[in-house]
Parts: C-alpha cells; sequence; structure tokens
C-alpha cells in the first residue's frame, strides 16, 4: 500500500480574541503540538469497485468506514475534477452526508465527531474520490480547548490527501528529520481545501486557524487580511488546559451585547485591544541579540498579555477556573492570559528565558493540583509538514 504522512500544529492567540470580530488586530502563532494525519491507498490495480474508505479517529477509539460502492451512489467518482480548485460543500452534499452519517454508531457523548466526520468525506472524496484507503488520525492537541484542533485536522489530511493525489510536492526532509515541507504554492492549496472543512466544521470560520497551521509562524490578522510576522527569537509558554468546555457562540454573542449596551466603553476596550495587538506585533519581529535585550523583550510581551487579559476581563468572557490559574502563576512573577473564547478552555503563561525549571516545575505542579492539565510548548515554529511512508 501506498503511505502518506502529514502534521500540522495547533494555534494560540497571543492577542485580540473577541476583539478581531469588531475590527481590531489579532496575533496568532503555531505551537508545537501536532494533529497527524496517515493515509493509505490500495493500489490501483486492487481497484474493483469493491473495498472501503476507512477512518481510525485513534484519539477516541473510533473506527468508520464506508463502502466505496456506497459513496459513488452519494458522490459520483470526482476525484481530481477539480483538484486545484476548491469549492464550498453543497447543502445538498451537506444532507447527504448527515444521511450516511446517521447510519454509523456515534456515541451519544461524542455527536460532535459528526461534523469532523462530514469535513473528512468531503475532503477524501473531493480530492480522491471513492478509492479505497484508510486514514489514521491521532492528535497531541487536546480537543475543543481553543488550541486549533479542528484546523490542525482539516490542515494535516488536506496535506495528505493533496500529496496522495500528486498535486502537491513535498519536498525532501530536512536534516536531521523525517519531516519536510511544502512549497508556498502548494501550502497555499492546502490551506485553501482545509478552509472548505473548516466551514463545515464551525459554519463561518475566520480563516486565521487554519492559515497558521498550515503557514506556521506568527500571523496578524485584520479585517479579513492575513499578515506574516516573523519572530527573530524563540518565545515559550506554559499552556493550561482548565478542561472546562465553553460555547463559543455564547461568549461572542455576549461581548456583542455587552457592546450594544455600552457602546461608548466598549469601543474603548476594543481600541485598546487593537493597540496592544499592533504593539505585540512589532515587538516578536525585533531582533534581541543579548541576555539583556531579550529579557527586556520578555518583559514587554508580558506587560502587553497582563494588559489584554485585563480588557477581555472586561468583555466578561473570563472564568473562575482561569482565575485560579492567574491567581497561581501570579505567586510565580509569570504572567497569564486566556487564549480563545475564554469562559474556561485554556490559559497561556509566558515562560522567561532565563526563567529557573525549579519555579517552573513548582508553578506546573501547583496549577495541576486543581485538576488542570499543562504543556510547554514553542510558539511560532513550522506549519504544515511531510513524510512518505
Amino acid at each position: 500500500m501506498e503511505g502518506f504522512r502529514a502534521r500540522a500544529p495547533g494555534k494560540i492567540i497571543l492577542a485580540g480574541e473577541h476583539a478581531v470580530v469588531h475590527g481590531s488586530a489579532a496575533v496568532a502563532a503555531a505551537i508545537d503540538l501536532y494533529t497527524h494525519s496517515s493515509l493509505h491507498l490500495l493500489p490501483a490495480s486492487e481497484e474493483d469497485g469493491a473495498g472501503a474508505v476507512e477512518v481510525d479517529l485513534r484519539d477516541t477509539g473510533l473506527v468508520f468506514s464506508w463502502p466505496c460502492a456506497r459513496l459513488r451512489e452519494v458522490f459520483g467518482d470526482r476525484a481530481g475534477a477539480a483538484v486545484n480548485a476548491p469549492r464550498p460543500c453543497s447543502s445538498n452534499e451537506l444532507a447527504s452526508m448527515a444521511k450516511l452519517l446517521e447510519q454509523e454508531d456515534i456515541p451519544e457523548d461524542k455527536i460532535w465527531l459528526a461534523a469532523g466526520l462530514s469535513a473528512f468525506l468531503y475532503l477524501y472524496t473531493s480530492i480522491l474520490g471513492c478509492r479505497p484507503g484508510k486514514a489514521v488520525v491521532k492528535s497531541d492537541l487536546p480537543l475543543g480547548a481553543g488550541l486549533g484542533s479542528s484546523a490542525a485536522f482539516s490542515v494535516s489530511l488536506s496535506g495528505a490527501l493533496l500529496a496522495a493525489a500528486g498535486a502537491v510536492r513535498p519536498q525532501a526532509a530536512d536534516a536531521g528529520t523525517e519531516w519536510g515541507s511544502f512549497h508556498k504554492e502548494d501550502l497555499e492549496l492546502v490551506n485553501q481545501w482545509a478552509f472548505q472543512g473548516e466551514k463545515i466544521i464551525h459554519g463561518k470560520p475566520s480563516g486565521i486557524d487554519n492559515a497558521v497551521s498550515t503557514f506556521g509562524s506568527m500571523i496578524k490578522f485584520k479585517k479579513g487580511e492575513f499578515t506574516n510576522l516573523k519572530s527573530s527569537n524563540p518565545v515559550k509558554m506554559l499552556i493550561t488546559d482548565t478542561r472546562v468546555g465553553r460555547n463559543t457562540k455564547a461568549l461572542v454573542a455576549g461581548v456583542s451585547e455587552r457592546a450594544s449596551r455600552h457602546p461608548d466603553a466598549m469601543a474603548s476596550v476594543i481600541s485598546a485591544v487593537n493597540s496592544i495587538s499592533e504593539e505585540l506585533s512589532s515587538i516578536v519581529e525585533l531582533a534581541a541579540d543579548d541576555e539583556v535585550a531579550i529579557t527586556a523583550k520578555e518583559e514587554k510581551l508580558a506587560e502587553l498579555m497582563e494588559m489584554n487579559q485585563g480588557l477581555l476581563q472586561c468583555m466578561g468572557v473570563s472564568h473562575c477556573a482561569i482565575e485560579t490559574v492567574l491567581r497561581t502563576t501570579l505567586k510565580y512573577n509569570l504572567v497569564s492570559k486566556l487564549t480563545g473564547a475564554g469562559g474556561g478552555g485554556c490559559v497561556l503563561t509566558l515562560i522567561p528565558s532565563l526563567l529557573p525549571n525549579s519555579v517552573l516545575e513548582k508553578t506546573t505542579t501547583e496549577i495541576e493540583s486543581h485538576g488542570f492539565r499543562c504543556f510547554q510548548v514553542k510558539v511560532g515554529g513550522r506549519g504544515l509538514q511531510f513524510c512518505r511512508g
């Protein structure tokens, strides 16, 4: 069997969440936690109309399979017909996939998987048609915690599928690693397909999550426009997953309602967040060549994060679990802010380059004593990568 593997990173919002909906700039960055998609296809000689398309969602312990003949009835055999021109999923296709999934035994507590399975079916059949094959997806990212897990799913899957279709040509692996990258033009195509997957999962996504997962590094996003940022110094964060679920749509709506009740005050809040995002964008690109300069840069980033968190509290999107993390890290003179929708989810804590490991260990231990889970990550790294075999 032919084998293709791709991995795509998750993301964090360094500044600007919620305010971005109201015209502010936001800054997002890739992190070195990945979703891996591996794809195994049967040789063309074995295609006789039989076989199945299977997806193994390794982190959930669930496997789903559809006979190729049944998929041809629903989608036709459209492999490669418009692989270089991604198009949105039609309402008829969504309805057809919903009927297919009604026949699957999806556990009640995992019914949210239906949207991801729909995205899988659409991407697979649009790019490869109904050729028999098996995909295995596993992730380092906590699901539904605001770290871009659905975008990393769509990006890694699109990358593997397009490589299998011969529509993109991965570069050779980097020295000392099995992973190689893609040319910019190929990444653009992957990003377009991944965005179609994100639309199936989320309805009206901004596109920032799949862009960061595809291209990596850091991105400033404002009013639909993306600007790539290049961080000249490594940035490390401690991410705390509070394990508290949240309703993103309700939180976004709550901010809008507050803005309608207090238009002048909230306009000032949004304007202040925009200033923070713009300044943070400039700071991350500044070169710092020695310990003094690096420390000064990190202190400015910490201050901006602290101010942004205060403004997010003004918007009403914090949570008692988030505040617990803030109080804990403050005891160790560390600065934290929520990332994403808030109301639970994840919290970022900046790790200064000169912070002793003993302090970081104490901080992590105390945070996790509250039932939370912590990850240490590097910020602003590589985007989509590929490995053959």
